[in-house]
């Protein structure tokens, strides 16, 4: 550097020049690095607002996909790493900055999209879920169970239609409840799916099959509970007894005791909700043999053949036990229920209500309605909707207990004891039904124990 006091001569005056040229490079490279401070720092608080918008959504939504709380300041410090930028390159940079912002904000929008139909799907399932009422029935540690480990894995849905006349009208010609109190089990059935799910099995009881009742609780079907009280054992009455004085629990007592199945299921429908769920799926196509001609309710269906049938028309008909033509009215309405459970699950099962969401939800809601149970709800009727769905129409089998067909003299259908227990020993050992037109003797169940088609059950003794 020169100093302004020197004599002025040339070598003077070129460094002083020089020293003003320095002196200028230097002013410049001050500016410069101010300005590249200033854009430093809009850089810092451009990440700055999205980074706190960020953080407040990530911690509505469980901080599901938005970036950590250092990344800003990770930002920060390569930004200082870095060297200075042309135009082009902070143009490029605040891009690249936007579109991963934009994809966070899409990631973050379809998570919210994904937790709201989640919680939306769990609410309506939570809903179901309490429409249907709770009542006590099962006993799946019972000494009448047999064979309990190689039943590993079966769903047994014991259901009972019960035939109560709350809600009914004078108009119905069923009777009211306050003609016609108390619980009664119209109907009494088994859904069997064995744990390969290969196949389903419903088999009906008739409703005078002559049983031993056991001790039983009595049970008020108004508010669906147990007294201390006891119905004493009977020797000899008709099945639909054991509901009236027991309830579920009796109906599943006497049901182990006859088939030695466990039940994992118990699920009561009154008749009358029947209405609704046809009503739900708008209607269901049944097909009859003979006219429809009841001498208590009247004309249900006028002519042979196929029908679709909704309302009070389907309640009727599966109520109807006094039909013209029948050879036994148990036969004949045990027919007909299982024609009409038949013919509603598969209009469920159809795209028509599987695919509208109206419909759906329409006969979710009544059934929920009208049915009662244990160990009963939205994921057990999934699961024996998703076997039935699952399952070649032509292994559905509809079957009614082996009986001797004629009524005794105290008027009581009679089990007929070898068939019927070849039936439920090859349900229970995932065997091939016995042919019911072969003797007893010829009937017999296979020679091995263990469970067939895919089971993977071990063989356990009776218990």
């Amino acid at each position: 550097m020169t100093d302004e006091l020197d004599t002025i001569d040339e070598p003077t005056r070129q460094r002083r020049k020089i020293d003003h040229t320095l002196a200028r490079f230097s002013a410049a490279h001050d500016e410069l690095e101010q300005e590249e401070n200033r854009k430093r720092e809009r850089r810092e608080r451009r990440a700055a607002r999205p980074a706190a918008l960020l953080e407040q959504t990530r911690t509505a939504l469980q901080r599901v996909v938005a970036p950590s709380a250092a990344e800003p300041v990770e930002k920060a410090e390569k930004a200082e790493e870095k060297p200075a930028q042309t135009r082009l390159q902070e143009k490029k940079e605040r891009k690249i900055e936007r579109s991963v912002l934009i994809g966070r904000i899409v990631a973050i929008a379809l998570a919210a999209i994904v937790f709201a139909g989640t919680g939306a799907a769990w609410g309506a399932k939570v809903f179901f879920d309490q429409q249907f009422k709770s009542v006590s029935a099962l006993d799946e540690n019972s000494a009448d169970i047999q064979n309990a480990a190689g039943q590993t894995g079966d769903e047994n849905f014991l259901m009972v239609g019960s035939d109560s006349r709350d809600g009914a009208s004078e108009e119905d010609g069923v009777g009211t409840a306050s003609g016609t109190p108390g619980a009664r089990s119209d109907s009494v059935m088994i859904a069997h799916i064995p744990a390969d799910r290969q196949r389903v099995v419903v088999i009906s009881f008739p409703r005078d099959l002559e049983i031993s009742r056991p001790e039983c609780n009595r049970f008020d079907p108004a508010t669906s509970k147990y007294s201390e009280d006891k119905s004493p054992a009977q020797k000899i009455a008709k099945l639909n007894t054991a509901y009236a004085v027991g309830g579920p629990q009796c109906v599943t007592k006497v049901i182990q005791q006859i088939t030695g199945m466990k039940m994992t299921h118990f699920v009561g429908i009154d008749f009358n909700g029947f209405k609704d769920m046809v009503d739900a799926v708008q209607g269901v196509t049944v097909h009859t043999e003979i006219p429809i001609d009841d001498t208590t309710l009247g004309m249900v269906i006028p002519e042979a053949g196929d029908h679709s049938i909704s309302g009070d028309q389907a309640l009727n008909f599966v109520r109807a036990r006094h039909v013209k033509g029948d050879v036994t009215s148990d036969y004949g309405r045990i027919k007909r229920q299982q024609e009409f459970i038949g013919a509603l699950l598969k209009k469920v099962m159809s795209k028509d209500v599987m695919l509208d969401a109206g419909r759906l939800t329409g006969f979710v809601t009544a059934f929920a309605k009208a049915t009662f149970g244990d160990n009963i709800g939205v994921d057990q009727m999934l699961t024996l909707a998703q076997s039935m769905k699952g399952v070649d129409p032509a292994k559905i089998n509809f079957m009614t207990v082996p009986t001797t067909g004629i009524s005794n003299g105290r008027g009581n259908e009679v089990l007929v004891q070898g068939k019927a227990a070849a039936v439920f020993k090859a349900l229970i050992e995932n065997a091939p039904l016995p042919d019911p037109n072969k003797p007893v003797e010829e009937a017999a169940p296979p020679s091995t124990p263990t469970k067939s088609a895919g089971g993977s059950k071990k063989s356990a003794t009776t218990g």
